[in-house]
């Protein structure tokens, strides 16, 4: 089955739209919180191995 465009973002839309009002606003603020907290330390997690491995890189010249 092949779906175009205008229909995927109709069945986005329709699937987002009708589970949103019976999510509850406290619930929805604490996923954003999290969502965003674990973005945080997955960057900094990355960044820290990154400086690591250049740093033993620079380390076995």
């Amino acid at each position: 089955m092949h779906f175009n465009f205008n229909e995927k973002i109709s069945i986005i839309g329709g699937t987002v739209f009708g589970i949103l009002p019976n999510i509850p606003p406290d619930d929805l603020v604490v996923t954003i919180i999290m969502a965003f907290t674990g973005a945080m330390v997955s960057f900094i997690a990355s960044m820290l191995f990154k400086y690591l491995v250049n740093r033993f890189k620079k380390s076995k010249r």
